[in-house]
């Protein structure tokens, strides 16, 4: 079922496939600061091939890699690429395929880690495709809730910021109408989640769509927060209209549930002040590390199989 197996959409995944990596994540665990004492894939070679800028996600993946015994190859740049010279992505995917085991590609088109899955044989994992899927940020984002708020279902659980270009939004509310919980979009009119994700997740799971988090914050217990993303939007006005829209302040935070949790795909500009950090509800920083847990069990799954 996992072997050679591309993860290119969190909709190819059902709940018990979710569930099967986040327990392979807990068990991955101890070993995403140490290392994987038996090293179960020091005879593969894992190319991360990243169109778009990163941290967390080639960090995290690379890490996870090496926890597992893999060798890493790829790049972080195009310069010194034949990216710059012209190359396709079908031709460097083809290229790669050759040199690895796995591909895992960060791209900024919508659909390229698809794209790049038929002209591959061995699996490739979307790492980000424009303002489509980033299915591992998805899981890890599930992961985190279980660890640190409990079971999924039964929660309120809010998105607030730039819901329509955000990719982990995308994927990751897709995931969560699969549980028995509560969605609220929190956003200005022109960043509100694109029609056709929310008319599909409405078949599933109540949703509440409002401009004003003061109106929901004691409704929820995962605040999910996003970075207006400047590099999206086409029109540098149009950014502005939006920009700093939303702060998270520990005077907001205290009016949440006693248990609330705030999350963060991460970077962050100016959405969660530091003065946030310290606080009980902040969970960004523990979130991006068990990017290392999750994409080690992804890549022990799809390359040595069940």
């Amino acid at each position: 079922m996992w072997l050679n197996r591309d993860i290119v959409s969190i909709s190819d995944l059902n709940v018990e496939e979710i569930m099967e990596v986040i327990d392979r994540a807990n068990k991955m665990l101890p070993y995403s600061s140490s290392g994987h004492p038996e090293k179960p894939l020091s005879d593969k070679i894992v190319a991360t091939l990243f169109y778009e800028p990163s941290t967390r996600t080639r960090l995290s993946f690379e890490a996870a890699a090496m926890r597992l015994g893999a060798r890493v190859l790829g790049f972080g740049a195009l310069e010194g690429t034949s990216v710059s010279k012209g190359e396709t992505l079908s031709d460097t995917i083809r290229i790669v395929n050759g040199y690895s085991d796995a591909i895992v590609l960060r791209h900024p088109s919508e659909g390229a880690a698809r794209l790049a899955s038929e002209f591959a044989d061995v699996p490739v994992i979307n790492a980000g495709d424009g303002a489509g899927q980033h299915p591992t940020q998805t899981i890890l984002d599930i992961f985190t809730i279980w660890k640190e708020s409990g079971p999924v279902s039964g929660k309120g659980i809010g998105f607030v910021g730039d819901l329509k270009y955000g990719r982990t939004v995308h994927s990751l509310s897709k995931a969560l109408s699969l549980f028995d919980i509560s969605l609220y979009f929190i956003s200005p009119e022109e960043l509100k989640i694109p029609k056709h994700i929310k008319k599909d997740i409405e078949k599933r799971v109540p949703v509440k769509e409002t401009k004003n988090l003061d109106e929901v914050i004691e409704d929820i217990d995962v605040l999910y927060v996003t970075r207006i993303q400047k590099e999206r939007f086409p029109d540098l006005e149009e950014y502005k209209k939006v920009a700093g829209i939303y702060v998270i302040r520990p005077s907001l935070l205290s009016r949440g549930r006693k248990n609330l949790i705030v999350m963060h795909p991460l970077p962050r500009v100016d959405e969660i002040p530091s003065e946030v950090d310290n606080l009980p509800q902040a969970k960004y920083f523990k979130q991006a590390s068990y990017g290392v847990p999750v994409r080690m069990a992804i890549l022990d799954l799809i390359l040595r199989g069940d």
